[in-house]
């Protein structure tokens, strides 16, 4: 999900910026520069597999890292490297 597929890179930025703040899915948009279906397609598949959990409903409804990726977060950050990121803080 992260790795070998076109949205990789979008989603390890997504979980960056989530590890930062929670947010919903037009603040990441904006944030990052993408398109907000994009945005919600990419929080959409992350929800579904686990990496992060919707708080609230509908538009406003706001996203965070699970319990589970936060705990491995060293597996992202060697994702990120595996893919030539020095740093998800950017």
């Amino acid at each position: 999900m992260l790795l070998g597929t076109r949205g990789g890179p979008a989603r390890l930025k997504i979980l960056a910026r989530l590890r930062a703040r929670p947010m919903n899915a037009h603040q990441l948009s904006k944030e990052l520069d993408i398109d907000y279906k994009t945005a919600r397609h990419h929080l959409e598949v992350l929800e579904k597999n686990g990496l992060v959990e919707r708080l609230g409903e509908g538009y406003g409804a706001v996203y965070t890292l699970s319990d589970m990726l936060q705990k491995n977060w060293d597996l992202v950050a060697e994702a990120a490297r595996y893919l030539g990121y020095d740093s998800l803080d950017n």
